[in-house]
């Protein structure tokens, strides 16, 4: 077998193990369940991207794509890290507003209510 036969074939056995890995993950993105999965599916996809570029600078011996492929990266990369601070933002934002009905219901059942509202409730 020829350096350009097995080549040739490692690239089409590469093609369609991305091609898989592909559809597995945006079923994935589809399916969830919550937005962090989504998140995680959605940088796998940049990755997989980044793979189909690479495979085809290999194939057609044109290194540009790599430099492409780099910037695909970089640029997955900071979606990647806006999307936590989002996730961030947002679950932070979820415990204040549960702290902040705790403290307009007095506190919940089992639980005292929070030290600022004793201090207000004690001057009166």
């Amino acid at each position: 077998m020829t350096e350009q036969a097995l080549l040739t074939a490692a690239i089409f056995v590469a093609n369609g193990l991305l091609a898989l890995s592909f559809l597995f993950t945006v079923a994935r993105v589809v399916r969830g369940p919550t937005l962090a999965d989504r998140v995680v599916a959605l940088d796998m996809l940049v990755g997989i991207a980044i793979g189909f570029i690479a495979l085809i600078a290999i194939k057609t011996g044109f290194v540009l794509y790599i430099d492409v492929a780099i910037a695909l990266g970089l640029v997955g990369f900071l979606a990647t890290v806006a999307f936590a601070r989002f996730i961030l933002s947002r679950r932070t934002a979820d415990e204040e507003g549960e702290a902040h009905g705790r403290q307009l219901d007095g506190g919940s059942a089992g639980s005292p209510a929070p030290d600022r509202v004793k201090t207000i409730q004690d001057h009166r």
